[in-house]
């Protein structure tokens, strides 16, 4: 089995730190930044058709290599991993600049997400190895407050960069900041070169894509591209339970497994990983139907969508960062991530309120109680994840709660956009005229503004209650959800200040002999 020593909690993280967030930056802003540049490179390259797949690519293999990254970082040296990672996503980043058709720009985007999977967990490894239990709820702090600035400034900078220069920078945009952040890491990590025993679990990592794939596949096309009832989607469902019960046989057996089961064992590290989809569920659920609401009820320009959320990310940014503190000066954990669930679950409902008499104000106060408790959740989980388990075990840990968030993400998007459209679908039948409806293209509730205005006052007023309806309808159907995360962080347990620093010891031993990397 490998061995990870890290280094002294003062040895060079701080040096090295600001290498590790734009590094971070390059995924996370990376998967908002080309939403708003999509209408235009369809129009450049053509395909509409598959527009969705330059979103889907990135999503997918993202999803499907975190768990491959993860584990190959307890075996290899973390520092060239992420240099590895880096260097994938910048090239990938640049062959989408240069595309020339829709399918190369897809194909890029996927090499790319490839890439982005290894940023995230590569990151994340690295700062559980190298900052001590007590610190890394501050450092997880720093990261929510990144995701809070990508969430909103990709969307704003990519349609800034598309509509005075070309959505082509929004791919060159990466090559300097991937180049700065290759300089910190290389010059300024430090980590001893791990020294794997035996061969990855290699049989487990395909069955265990094959079976990420099928579910982000059918979660991202259920009710879009086929139907919930098609041989598509059901088979998709089928190939996913099938390839799940295979990765756990071959998972319990394997030398070097790919997802050890001995770290299900630990209560709190299922516990995190079932925070971890939900936060994930209410993360990527809201951030896509929200903004309907918004645009469509309360009448806001849609040139500002990134804008519209700053109520439930300034919430989010604010907690986490406190939070995050908090984590690091206190052992009671538990606490904080059930005021999380408490605030999602008692946002989800006020927000289940909303209806087209609802005030821009009382609609931003139900959202900033609701980013309190993402706030409360989204990163401080990986600091359940990373101090349950061994530092030999930090980057598998790391890239399985990762891996968990985002099917989290894939899954809330369908279940939000299924129940939305289904009220939307039913309430306009009822209301429209087959001439009305068929002038409203609809696509999971986002109708063309243009549409909105040719017609009739009477069927504007239908739709716009219709779009109130199904933002009800969304978040009650949500609310269980976030109910089910503050029972779940009841079973947590506190650790106290010296289990907390039962890692202390290995962090503070000195670096072995050999070749540090």
């Amino acid at each position: 089995m490998s061995t990870s020593a890290a280094p002294s909690p003062n040895s060079g993280l701080r040096r090295v730190l600001p290498g590790l967030m734009l590094a971070l930056l390059l995924s996370m802003l990376d998967a908002m930044i080309v939403t708003t540049a999509l209408p235009t490179i369809a129009g450049d390259l053509g395909g509409f058709n598959r527009l969705s797949w330059v979103i889907t690519a990135y999503i997918l293999t993202s999803t499907v290599s975190t768990p491959l990254w993860g584990r190959m970082s307890d075996f290899f040296s973390r520092k060239q991993l992420l240099l590895a990672s880096i260097l994938i996503f910048t090239i990938g980043s640049v062959l989408c600049g240069v595309a020339q058709s829709m399918g190369a720009l897809i194909a890029f985007r996927a090499f790319q997400g490839i890439g982005a999977g290894g940023l995230m967990v590569g990151v994340m490894a690295v700062i559980g190895v190298m900052a001590p239990p007590k610190e890394r709820g501050k450092y997880q702090s720093y990261i929510a407050a990144l995701s809070a600035v990508a969430t909103v400034g990709g969307p704003l900078l990519g349609g800034a960069l598309t509509d005075h220069a070309s959505w082509r920078w929004a791919f060159y945009l990466n090559v300097p900041i991937a180049a700065v952040a290759v300089w910190f890491v290389a010059a300024r990590l430090n980590l001893p070169h791990n020294r794997g025993t035996g061969r990855i679990d290699y049989l487990g990592a395909a069955l265990l894509s094959v079976a990420s794939t099928a579910v982000v596949l059918f979660t991202t096309w259920g009710g879009n591209q086929y139907a919930w009832g098609s041989p598509t989607i059901l088979g998709l469902i089928a190939l996913a339970v099938v390839a799940v019960i295979a990765t756990v046989v071959v998972e319990r057996r394997a030398a070097q497994p790919i997802l050890p089961p001995h770290l299900f064992r630990s209560r709190n590290f299922v516990a995190s990983l079932v925070l971890g989809f939900l936060v994930g569920i209410a993360l990527y659920g809201t951030i896509t139907y929200l903004p309907v609401y918004q645009q469509s009820v309360q009448h806001l320009s849609a040139t500002s969508s990134g804008l519209l959320l700053l109520p439930v990310l300034g919430g989010m940014l604010v907690a986490s960062m406190y939070s995050g503190r908090l984590m690091s000066e206190s052992s009671r954990h538990r606490l904080i991530l059930l005021a999380g669930g408490a605030f999602l679950s008692v946002g989800s409902f006020l927000l289940s309120l909303l209806d087209v008499n609802t005030s821009r104000v009382v609609a931003s106060v139900y959202m900033v109680v609701f980013g309190i408790g993402l706030g409360l959740l989204f990163q401080n989980v990986m600091v359940i994840t990373q101090n349950s388990v061994e530092l030999k075990d930090m980057g598998v840990a790391s890239g399985t709660l990762t891996f968990f968030r985002s099917v989290g993400g894939s899954f809330g998007t369908a279940l939000f956009a299924a129940v939305f459209t289904s009220r939307l679908t039913d309430s306009l039948g009822s209301k429209l005229s087959p001439a009305e409806l068929s002038a409203v293209h609809n696509n999971g509730g986002r109708a063309g503004s243009s549409a909105i205005e040719s017609l009739s006052q009477s069927a504007r007023t239908a739709y716009v209650d219709a779009v109130a309806g199904g933002t009800q309808s969304m978040f009650r159907w949500a609310l269980p959800f976030f109910v089910v995360a503050f029972l779940v962080a009841l079973f947590l347990r506190d650790k106290s200040k010296q289990a907390q620093a039962a890692q202390a010891p290995a962090a503070a031993k000195p670096q072995q002999a050999g070749s540090a990397s």
